[in-house]
């Protein structure tokens, strides 16, 4: 696996014009606060957290689909940030997006065989045949068949159709794959199928995945590194094993205890220690200090009055946290 980042983001914002208020003056949401994050090639970065946090408008503003209003893209040593928000053909065969429901993103009039083989006939010279013959083993590389090609997606599973988007991102070989909740729509058992299905293909093909979830248990399973977010930052990142395992930021601690337990009596003892804990607000835009501090049962005194910098932390990568901070107050 080549050293050098496939994807560097440094300190991207994405900001959208909120409604209009009383006083008819438009309040700027900040959906993407200074995001710094990178991919090596044939690496999955794993972006968790929940609704309302940002990790959609990241994907978004790497696609190019939102303009960001500060930082840095980098694609392959290219700068994308700056490019109008239709990318040129050459960037668009690189990067290719999976989103959450497969029944909406694939076009319901088209065949299946269309689908798949339309980046082939917008990005490549392939005759006709050509392009059958791949898309043929485009499908067999997601477990459908020939049989398949003329059917329309509504003639489908969902786990199905979210095979044939799958098969339609590879077809002309990207470098990265945003997979945007890919999985969030589709029952238990069809969700480990096509994670285990990405899985294979990523190591296959060497792409780099970014893997936007909100579902931290399933985000371990396929990701190298994981970045967590809570309002528009990263709160945490590191080595995905050490994460899930041993999270560091309270809000970390938080999404591991909200993955549901296979032994009842430990779910109990955790619902029951829950419910022991002091109430906290659930919601606050910050203006001075940590964005989490009106949810955190460990705030300190600093974590009120200064946003809190990156720690490194045991077991590899960092937290934004004054936990790991020398000198507490």
């Amino acid at each position: 696996m080549s050293k050098a980042p496939l994807l560097e983001v440094n300190n991207l914002s994405v900001t959208y014009a909120g409604r209009l208020g009383l006083n008819l003056r438009r309040k700027r949401f900040h959906a993407v606060k200074d995001v710094t994050i990178s991919i090596k090639p044939g690496q999955t970065l794993g972006v968790v957290g929940e609704s309302g946090s940002g990790k959609s408008s990241i994907a978004n503003a790497i696609l190019g689909l939102v303009k960001p209003s500060g930082g840095s893209i980098c694609l392959g040593g290219t700068e994308l940030a700056n490019m109008n928000m239709r990318y040129p053909a050459s960037i668009r065969r690189q990067m290719q997006a999976v989103f959450q429901d497969p029944f909406s993103s694939l076009n319901q009039s088209m065949t299946v065989e269309e689908i798949v083989g339309e980046p082939l006939k917008v990005h490549t010279k392939l005759s006709r045949p050509e392009r059958r013959g791949r898309v043929i083993e485009l499908l067999e590389m997601v477990s459908l068949s020939k049989d398949h090609l003329k059917r329309y997606p509504h003639e489908f599973s969902g786990g199905q159709r979210q095979r044939i988007a799958i098969a339609s991102a590879l077809a002309l070989e990207p470098r990265l794959v945003v997979l945007d909740e890919p999985v969030s729509a589709l029952d238990v058992s069809t969700q480990n199928q096509i994670i285990n299905l990405l899985y294979e293909r990523r190591d296959a093909l060497k792409i780099a995945y970014l893997l936007i979830a909100h579902d931290l248990a399933l985000v371990h399973h396929i990701s190298d590194r994981i970045a967590v977010m809570y309002l528009g930052r990263i709160v945490e990142e590191g080595p995905a094993e050490r994460v899930y395992s041993t999270p560091a930021h309270p809000y970390s601690q938080a999404l591991l205890d909200a993955v549901p337990l296979l032994d009842p009596a430990k779910q109990r003892s955790r619902r029951a220690a829950r419910k022991l804990a002091p109430a906290v607000e659930m919601f606050h835009d910050e203006t001075f200090g940590c964005s989490y501090q009106h949810r955190c049962p460990k705030v300190m005194s600093i974590c009120r009055n200064q946003t809190p910098p990156t720690f490194p932390v045991d077991g590899g990568g960092v937290a934004s946290c004054y936990l790991y901070s020398e000198t507490k107050s």
